[in-house]
């Protein structure tokens, strides 16, 4: 399948709502037009943003969108969300996303991809086939107020 790319702007936006809110309402969550959009701009929205779409002729089949962030040593990459249309998952579309920005965010000096990612064997399947793997120096700590 011959994909081709694209630097998410705001204008953008609503044709990537669409695919979050069928993927993410699709495991039960409750997202709306007007969350998405909210959660979009605010990555989108930041400074170094780099947004990226995947698209397959007019059709957008999947969106990555993470912000860079600078350290006294590296840059890093925050990868917030990668979503696949679901009629183009399990097809390896994920996997030429994930290296297409890879190979992008290199190119801006980026040196470190890091992420969160929901602890199921799916995910754990599809980060680790890319090389991904679970940080020992660092846990993931959560505060509901």
């Amino acid at each position: 399948m011959s994909v081709t790319y694209k630097i998410m702007q705001k204008e953008d936006i609503d044709s990537v709502i669409p695919l979050f809110i069928e993927y993410w309402n699709g495991t039960g969550d409750q997202w709306t037009y007007d969350l998405v959009y909210k959660r979009i701009w605010q990555v989108l929205g930041s400074p170094d943003s780099y947004c990226l779409m995947a698209f397959e002729g007019e059709n957008v089949v999947a969106f990555a969108m993470g912000r860079m962030e600078t350290f006294f040593d590296l840059t890093a990459y925050n990868l917030v969300e990668i979503v696949v249309a679901k009629n183009y998952q399990n097809k390896g579309i994920g996997t030429q996303v994930m290296l297409e920005l890879e190979k992008r965010v290199k190119q801006l000096g980026v040196s470190l991809i890091q992420l969160s990612a929901v602890n199921d064997d799916m995910h754990e399947h599809f980060y680790g086939k890319l090389g991904y793997k679970n940080t020992t120096s660092m846990n993931s700590k959560g505060k509901f107020l």
